[in-house]
């Protein structure tokens, strides 16, 4: 399923895409399966809620595809145009984003960077993540701003101390993220945080895709465009550091608990390490595509 957060006539709400239209969660408990109140309220309210509410989601789904035949009026009642709804990030309030450095090789070498024996994990601040078509401000602070394309894994459930080989039993599903980088602040100040933390520095979405939809993360397509040319090529594949790895890693010195965020490094061909250099300006546009997810765009505006 595709899980989408989002805003219509002022109101935010969870929903599933099918086929260019929203249907609405809690609509759809109500309507299709007469439940009583909300299903969730969120998305962490649904994943933390387990996969008994992940379970009615997928009845919803049924019930609703079902409807389009038996009683046309009453799907259209629970859902509406894609094209109608204003993007959330699918996360809307994780408790922690951590994110992966260096976790391809090819872009160690283009940054001439050793091959980390660890992971290299750092925070970025939850109150830089945006959604899908909403606008990365260039701020004041940097002169060189950067894009990464990402893959992202939410999380599912509490998980703490997991072994590598149940670690795949924690994900909820998948999710595309842009490491935004002021990379001067990165080279200079000695650590990540304001350089990846600055507001508007972690575009999320479009959506999340359940694990279910994925059978191998490690096997996807990734592509970065900016203004449609092509940035960065590359294959999950190619990640230094897995998934599993990852969460066994993380989670043997903190909790993850459900709607947390591992975006999990990026490839070559980001803009400072190109020749010329590549960096972005306002009136740009990132779009970062992964197969079996979709499409996160987002425009660079100048925060003057």
């Amino acid at each position: 399923m595709k899980l989408i957060s989002y805003q219509k006539d002022g109101q935010e709400s969870i929903g599933v895409v099918v086929d260019e239209r929203v249907v609405d969660i809690n609509a759809g408990w109500a309507t299709l399966l007469g439940g009583s109140g909300e299903l969730a309220h969120d998305m962490v309210h649904l994943l933390d809620l387990g996969e008994g509410a992940l379970r009615a989601v997928r009845e919803i789904l049924h019930t609703y595809q079902q409807r389009l035949t038996s009683n046309p009026a009453e799907a259209q009642a629970v859902s509406f145009p894609l094209s109608e709804v204003t993007y959330r990030p699918p996360v809307t309030r994780p408790q922690k984003i951590l994110a992966i450095g260096a976790n391809y090789r090819a872009h160690c070498a283009e940054s001439g960077m050793p091959i980390p024996q660890k992971p290299i994990v750092f925070v970025k601040v939850t109150s830089a993540l945006i959604a899908h078509g909403e606008a990365i401000v260039y701020p004041r602070i940097t002169q060189e701003l950067d894009y990464e394309g990402e893959l992202a894994v939410v999380i599912g459930k509490r998980a703490c101390h997991v072994p590598e080989g149940d670690a795949m039993q924690y994900i909820a599903g998948y999710t595309i993220m842009n490491d935004v980088s002021a990379r001067d602040l990165q080279r200079t100040e000695g650590q990540w945080s304001r350089a990846k933390g600055c507001d508007t520095f972690a575009p999320c979405g479009p959506w999340l895709v359940t694990a279910d939809e994925i059978a191998d993360p490690h096997h996807l397509a990734l592509e970065t465009r900016v203004n449609g040319e092509v940035r960065q090529q590359a294959n999950t594949g190619d990640m230094i550091f897995p998934i599993p790895f990852l969460i066994a890693y993380i989670t043997s010195a903190m909790t993850l608990l459900p709607g947390d965020i591992i975006t999990t490094g990026t490839p070559a061909g980001v803009g400072v390490y190109r020749q010329p250099k590549g960096l972005l300006k306002p009136g740009d546009e990132v779009a970062i595509r992964i197969e079996k997810i979709g499409e996160l765009r987002n425009p660079v505006v100048s925060e003057d």
